[in-house]
């Protein structure tokens, strides 16, 4: 599913945030990526998204070499991917609903498969009778959970999760993490940037840890009982 072969990111006028990087994440896996902050992390799920580019190597993602995708096959690509981010990127003045939608009517969706997802999406987490609620109105775990139904509703094949559980408590970052569980169980591949070792240590997920931009350690584990 993500192929990276000797992948390095310099950013303008700074040192590597990835050097050499080479790691493979089979479809349907479960892998969480840990380090500290500016280890590297982020920058691996954004060149996956494309939202930036190596300064050098080869990145595969189911199949397609990234470097070969043009920017008007950009969001055709994308739509294979559902991101979450830390920050929720809501739209404060948008209902619940409006917020989910927006990637169904980006893809031109017709008004009534948009509600049929939309609402299964907003099924799925628990939010269907806040639909429409603005997001100021609802507690940060809700707005990630809006996050979450954003990002699923499109069915994507992979799941990116940048720091999903950063600012919730022990609780309601067990309920996130059963969310991504239960993606998973249906073969959606799903990779999270995390350093909450206590998230961590609650899956028997692989593991991969990166230090100053390097990976230092790849731990693969038979992945038998989500959350």
């Amino acid at each position: 599913m993500i192929l990276f072969d000797a992948v390095s990111k310099r950013y303008d006028g700074d040192q590597d945030a990835l050097r050499d990087v080479s790691m493979e994440v089979a479809a349907g896996e479960f892998v969480f990526l840990t380090g500290h902050s500016g280890a590297g992390k982020s920058t691996i799920l954004r060149l996956i998204a494309l939202i930036e580019h190596p300064s050098r190597g080869q990145i595969v993602v189911d199949g397609r070499n990234t470097a070969r995708i043009s920017a008007r096959e950009l969001p055709y690509y994308r739509r294979q991917i559902g991101m979450i981010f830390q920050d929720h990127r809501l739209l404060p003045d948008r209902t619940v609903f409006d917020n989910v939608a927006l990637p169904l009517v980006v893809a031109g969706h017709s008004p009534l498969e948009i509600s049929k997802r939309v609402r299964a999406a907003l099924d799925k987490v628990g939010l269907l009778s806040k639909e429409r609620r603005l997001p100021p109105a609802l507690s940060s775990g809700e707005q990630q959970r809006v996050g979450i139904a954003r990002a699923v509703v499109n069915r994507p094949k992979l799941l990116l999760a940048d720091e999903p559980t950063g600012n919730l408590d022990p609780a309601l970052s067990r309920e996130i993490l059963r969310l991504f569980g239960q993606f998973h169980q249906v073969g959606v591949t799903v990779v999270i940037a995390t350093h909450d070792i206590g998230l961590i240590n609650q899956v028997p997920a692989r593991t991969i840890a990166l230090r100053d931009g390097n990976v230092v350690r790849d731990t693969h584990a038979t992945l038998e009982a989500l959350p």
